[in-house]
């Protein structure tokens, strides 16, 4: 075979294995709430967004899960470490390198603290009582999970303006449906949201919550 002969097949060869989709793994994750709303930050904005406490960070990173490489999560969007969104379609080899080639937890850190100011904006905008790093980071993880237009219009909002925190708990406790189905983890998430909301104080009795309609995260109260 001549060198010009070898040079195509190599130059095919290649051409091949750059077409082709990359193997990536469908995950039975859903994509955050923050990330099914359209528009961005105001302009400045960021820059004044009250710094989330490290136990709110960790809260959502153990919430999430992390994932290094890139996957499709259950709504068939291309998503990354923290629930990172790249894309609202699937992977198919054409996302920016920096994600081909997987992050590190740090880098994925990273990406989670920047999508986090989606929420922080939310809660900072929305909440008109003062609140304490464990309450600012509780409720800055639910918004991330629910997205702001449901918080927005959620009567967690509306007993924490009114400083009738015996009520917090049980509101927290109805968000725990996704599609309809009630999920093991949300039920978790909300508790301890509800565990960093209240810290060392004692939350109110269970009960209440009992008595109150479930609401679905991907509808909201308003749905």
């Amino acid at each position: 075979m001549s060198a010009g002969a070898v040079i195509l097949v190599l130059g095919l060869l290649l051409a091949a294995a750059c077409s082709q989709k990359p193997e990536v793994p469908k995950l039975d994750k859903m994509t955050p709430g923050v990330f099914l709303e359209e528009g961005a930050l105001p302009e400045g904005a960021r820059a004044l967004l009250r710094t989330l406490p490290d136990q709110g960070i960790a809260l959502t990173e153990d919430s999430e899960g992390f994932v290094p490489t890139l996957y499709d999560d259950a709504a068939n969007y291309c998503s990354i470490a923290f629930g990172h969104l790249i894309k609202k379609s699937i992977c198919n080899g054409t996302e920016p390198g920096e994600f081909l080639r997987g992050v590190s937890r740090d880098q994925g850190t990273a990406l989670l603290k920047t999508d986090m100011g989606r929420a922080q904006y939310a809660v900072s905008s929305l909440v008109a009582v003062a609140m304490n790093d464990g309450q600012y980071g509780a409720l800055c993880d639910f918004v991330y999970n629910v997205g702001g237009t449901n918080f927005r219009g959620s009567t967690l909002l509306k007993v924490i303006n009114a400083r009738q925190f015996d009520s917090v708990p049980p509101q927290f406790r109805r968000w725990t449906m996704a599609g309809g189905v009630r999920l093991p983890g949300l039920v978790k998430r909300r508790e301890r949201e509800i565990e960093l909301f209240f810290g060392a104080a004692q939350p109110p009795s269970r009960g209440l919550e009992a008595t109150l309609p479930p609401v679905d995260i991907r509808v909201g109260e308003q749905g």
